[in-house]
């Protein structure tokens, strides 16, 4: 079985306006200034979405009202001066306002680059699924990484404007887990997002055919291993294509959690690569999502190489 490749939207331009949206968590002023002065020092004319500031009355882990967050990002969407949208931070609160967008709205809209991470799985997931839009796993604006890590800065600047230069992803730290070769569709993000996306009316019904990237945060080993259990036990994985592994920060000693990762994945016989260099670590890689790519796992090789430009 093979996943169906998105339409891939198409690579930025000096100049171009692009709007900045708070699906989830509140984000802190300085730093979303900091992060909006990067964008201004690549040439781009960042504008702030209206609600990008607030904070939810009554639960203050919200950026707002759900219907707020869902106005922002469809009214960035569906605007044709806009020519990418980039979530501020994660956090939590996609999964409360992503059934509020329009999807026939945004599905008729033409396609932008969207980027984020996180949290931002549940969106990433859903433009995948319900409107067929490559997206990219990237730094958010207001997030530490992005703001202090060069690296991170590039990858994300390189991906937007000059796409064909970072076809293969990847840093030093990348090896084999699961020595192999497989070809696919990229999809995933935040592993415990996507089991939470398990039974929902849109969800993606498997990962089959696909090389799947998952990362997560502050998951101690038990419950990192529940998850993956629940999407061996869902049936989610089987005739996947191939793994990626990024960042596990504060999830453990990584020895344990490397040895986690082979106990439930390896059985499933498929290449696996880990720390390729993306998610909630140091250095947070740009990495398109449904674009088709090859995963190399060896001795001397781990690299994801896409068979064509993040954007078109």
């Amino acid at each position: 079985m093979t996943l169906p490749s998105p339409v891939r939207p198409p690579r930025l331009r000096p100049g171009a306006k692009v709007a900045v949206v708070a699906p989830s968590g509140p984000v802190p002023a300085d730093r979303l200034e900091a992060g909006l002065d990067l964008l201004r020092g690549w040439g781009l004319d960042p504008v702030v979405a209206p609600h990008v500031l607030d904070r939810h009355r009554e639960f203050d882990y919200l950026a707002g009202t759900d219907e707020a967050r869902a106005r922002d990002l469809q009214d960035a969407w569906c605007d044709p001066t806009v020519a990418a949208v980039l979530c501020a931070r994660g956090g939590y609160g996609v999964q409360r306002m992503v059934d509020l967008l329009d999807w026939d709205a945004v599905r008729a809209a033409a396609p932008k680059p969207f980027v984020g991470y996180s949290d931002i799985t549940a969106l990433h997931e859903a433009f995948a699924v319900r409107a067929g839009v490559a997206t990219l796993h990237g730094p958010m604006v207001a997030a530490l990484t992005f703001l202090k890590d060069p690296a991170t800065q590039e990858s994300l600047r390189a991906t937007l404007f000059e796409p064909d230069t970072v076809r293969t992803v990847g840093q030093a730290t990348a090896r084999a887990l699961v020595p192999g070769r497989a070809h696919g569709i990229t999809l995933g993000g935040c592993v415990s997002l996507l089991a939470a996306d398990l039974g929902t009316p849109h969800a993606r019904p498997s990962a089959a055919g696909g090389l799947l990237l998952i990362e997560d945060i502050e998951e101690e080993p038990y419950r990192l291993d529940r998850i993956l259990t629940q999407l061996l036990r869902s049936g989610w994985l089987e005739g996947v294509a191939g793994i990626v592994l990024g960042s596990w920060a504060g999830c453990g000693p990584y020895e344990t959690v490397r040895a986690l990762l082979l106990d439930r994945l390896g059985g499933l016989g498929v290449p696996i690569v880990e720390e390729l260099g993306f998610g909630h670590g140091p250095t947070n890689l740009t990495v398109p999502l449904g674009v088709p790519a090859v995963l190399e796992a060896s001795t001397d090789v781990a690299t994801l190489t896409m068979d064509v430009p993040a954007l078109s």
